[in-house]
């Protein structure tokens, strides 16, 4: 979704004409996040899509509308009305649209809605938007591991900071995707940062490095700490910390081992691995199998 509002602000700097579709209201089904949006230019280029399948026509025909004439637009789509040509597998629900003709006053927010760096209000028409902050994910340990977990996290609107006091590894050619490198100890940094909009993976593999950063998490409101690791080292970290007095409701915030039982055995697996079982622990889901589930799928 950023990727759109970065366009667009690309766009507006450019002088270049163009209409946004946005997602203010869902019945049903969450097909997509509020706020999604769809930008369509002058020459037909579209950036983004709102997930509203074979419909996606019909909205990009409303945004070529609103680009000629600069009205307001409102479209409601029901994604079950067309359940007979999609063989019963639409998902229900019920979207609301509105279609608008940004101006250059809406650079800046544009902007920063693609950066990402901080929450932005945004009022169209009758509908007002508050698009958050990018969530921020602290990797400890410059590892392969952490390159993957950059690499995928960013895909998924994850601000990726990496903790590591060693130079020769906490490099941007070893970790190209990691928005930030802290080339500090963790119990330098991590105090400063932590919050309830932070979470924390440890992958050091070293006493001199876990140990430290598990204890700035745990005196922390960080809603996710996971620390990679076998059995053996999950047990022997909970008992160093253990002796230091915290208790077995605080050790039992640590997610070790890390990561949701896929069968993963590549870095990149395990990332997938670690990154779903943050999205669920987030979403307050179990993390099992759709196919196991009788509720609603988002």
């Amino acid at each position: 979704m950023r990727d759109v509002f970065a366009t667009a602000a690309a766009w507006l700097e450019e002088g270049r004409r163009f209409a946004l579709a946005t997602l203010c209201e869902l019945r049903a089904a969450k097909p997509a996040p509020l706020g999604t949006t769809v930008a369509v230019d002058g020459d037909g280029r579209i950036a983004g899509n709102i997930g509203a399948g074979c419909y996606e026509s019909e909205i990009i025909e409303a945004a070529q509308a609103t680009l000629a004439d600069g009205a307001l637009r409102t479209l409601e789509i029901n994604l079950d009305t067309d359940d007979e040509l999609a063989g019963g597998t639409a998902c229900g629900a019920v979207m609301r649209l509105l279609v608008w003709r940004p101006g250059i006053e809406f650079l800046d927010d544009a902007f920063a809605i693609g950066e990402g760096e901080r929450a932005v209000r945004v009022q169209i028409g009758g509908f007002e938007h508050v698009f958050p902050a990018k969530q921020t994910l602290i990797v400890v340990g410059a590892t392969a591991l952490a390159a993957d977990l950059a690499a995928i996290g960013r895909r998924m609107d994850l601000k990726i900071v990496v903790v590591d006091p060693r130079h020769a590894f906490a490099t941007y050619e070893r970790l190209p995707d990691a928005n930030a490198i802290v080339r500090e100890w963790p119990d330098e940094y991590l105090p400063h940062v932590l919050s309830g909009d932070t979470a924390l993976i440890v992958l050091s593999h070293d006493p001199k490095f876990d140990l430290p950063a598990l204890r700035c998490a745990l005196r922390s409101p960080a809603p996710y700490i996971g620390l990679l690791g076998s059995r053996r080292a999950q047990a022997a970290r909970r008992s160093a910390l253990r002796a230091e007095g915290f208790d077995e409701r605080a050790l039992d915030r640590i997610h070790g081992p890390v990561g949701l039982d896929i069968g993963g055995t590549t870095t990149a697996e395990t990332a997938i691995s670690i990154l779903a079982e943050i999205v669920a622990t987030r979403s307050g889901r179990p993390g099992r199998p759709l196919l196991a589930e009788s509720g609603a799928i988002h």
